[in-house]
């Protein structure tokens, strides 16, 4: 899920901007946080920034406005011409130009680790391997946001589990570092236990990555290509060899922030081929070879693969149509993503009342792209299911009791909030103004006891190739 999806991790650009208000500051004699206040009315920029923070460009440009206009030593400080938009004064457009939320890694970990998603995904992804039909030479699996790999290490134990015996070719996309970092320290289990297996990691665009090759002439010259087969027979063997590819992703996962959009971007576009040495022949017709890779899957998991607040229209056009069209006949796309209306909105409409953080359902979602595809969508099913089959819920972990009391623990509270902030995606800004008293926490605690816990709702739906379709 990156993001997907939903993880941003903070990149180069990010850093540079630090590097330059840490030394402006010193030179300055200013404190960081005045130095925030000033520039973009955000005291805790820098502590953003350090922590895996991204910034807009627009963000970025007031910054330097302001270094250039009071250079260290001028005496009398220069305001930026005008105060920042709030953010929730924005037109949100398509969702991704003018608006766009920045968490980092702390709450993306607190989130994951309190929180049951990632295992309930994995549960419904693992349901549609019963509707797949692999064909020679291996199953194809395509997880569109890779995340920190909970949900695509438990969907691989479900298809060793299911097609014990068959090769599997399976590619998943990430940009973030620290995610792909996560990922890998979950497959050597999996490469022992199903060791016909080829695992392939890029950080390419969702155009790109299903036939691993960037669309620019430019990125196609700078692809870095890595192949790695695995030595020995044992995970212990092959967590060793992969832990050593370290310096390999430090070097070359890099990632940059677009000045128009604030989108993530690669530097410089990645493809990491893993398999076991001793499966390499049996496997020589499923790896894939620079320029000449074969791009129909039968199943494609896009969990969470796009930001909530981004229009139907951009969902469509940038994520959901590009990847229908690599669908194997027979193949299955399994969407997901927030749906709302649950105990986690209810504190968030205590706070910002009258907040939609998330633009369209499954049915607009599914016209979009189906309109998106034209033709293409003949060969298509677009299954949006009664809400029976399409809902289902996930649940913050909590101890037996831990709820029922007068007064709940702060870290439960804190867990809480920051699940249900980071699930409709508030940007720190705004979450800068509220948490100045207690009234944030005063909400949380009453949802938290009026449902008996927290909990929210995810939608999911279906794009299916027709089984006698010729791709």
């Amino acid at each position: 899920m990156t993001a997907q999806g939903r993880e941003v991790e903070g990149g180069v650009d990010a850093q540079r901007l630090l590097v330059e208000i840490t030394d402006y500051c010193r030179s300055a004699g200013m404190a960081e946080s005045t130095f925030g206040r000033l520039a973009v009315n955000d005291g805790k920029l820098s502590g953003r920034l350090r922590f895996g923070g991204r910034v807009t460009a627009t963000t970025v440009e007031r910054i330097r406005a302001f270094i250039d206009a009071n250079p260290p030593g001028n005496g009398r400080l220069i305001a930026p011409a005008a105060p920042p938009t709030p953010a929730a004064a924005v037109d949100p457009g398509d969702g991704e130009r003018n608006f766009r939320f920045f968490d980092n890694r702390q709450k993306y970990l607190m989130f994951v680790n309190t929180c049951s998603e990632k295992w309930v995904v994995a549960e419904r992804v693992s349901m549609e391997l019963a509707n797949i039909h692999p064909r020679p030479p291996a199953l194809r699996l395509f997880d569109a946001g890779v995340g920190d790999g909970t949900v695509l290490s438990r969907v691989m134990r479900s298809l060793h589990h299911r097609f014990p015996n068959v090769p599997t070719y399976i590619v998943g996309k990430e940009i973030s570092l620290e995610d792909v970092r996560l990922c890998l320290d979950k497959m050597p289990d999996r490469l022992f236990e199903h060791p016909s297996s080829v695992l392939v990691l890029t950080n390419m665009y969702y155009g790109e990555a299903p036939l691993l090759t960037p669309h620019s002439l430019t990125a196609a010259s700078s692809l870095v290509w890595e192949e790695v087969a695995l030595r020995g027979t044992t995970s212990h063997e092959f967590e060793e060899q992969i832990t050593d590819l370290q310096p390999f992703l430090a070097e070359h996962w890099r990632a940059k922030s677009s000045l128009k959009t604030g989108n993530p971007l690669y530097e410089r576009p990645v493809v990491l081929v893993i398999y076991r040495e001793d499966c390499k022949f049996a496997l020589d017709a499923v790896r894939p070879r620079r320029g000449a890779v074969r791009s129909e899957f039968d199943l494609i998991i896009a969990s969470q693969p796009y930001r909530a607040r981004a229009s139907v229209e951009f969902k469509a056009k940038k994520v959901l149509a590009p990847l229908a069209r690599h669908l194997a006949p027979g193949g299955r796309l399994i969407g997901i993503h927030s749906h709302g209306n649950d105990p986690g909105m209810e504190i968030i409409d205590r706070i910002w009342p009258g907040e939609q953080p998330f633009q369209g359902d499954r049915h607009q979602l599914l016209r979009a792209t189906r309109q998106e595809l034209g033709n293409a969508a003949r060969d298509l099913n677009f299954n949006e299911y009664a809400d029976a089959r399409s809902l289902f819920r996930y649940s913050m972990h909590t101890l037996p009791g831990e709820i029922s009391g007068s007064a709940i623990g702060t870290s439960t509270l804190f867990a809480a909030w920051n699940a249900a902030v980071y699930v409709a995606q508030i940007e720190d800004q705004r979450l800068s103004e509220v948490i100045t008293d207690r009234r944030y926490l005063d909400a949380t605690q009453e949802v938290l006891h009026k449902h008996g816990g927290l909990w929210f709702w995810d939608e999911s739906y279906v794009i299916s190739r027709k089984r006698s379709a010729t791709g």
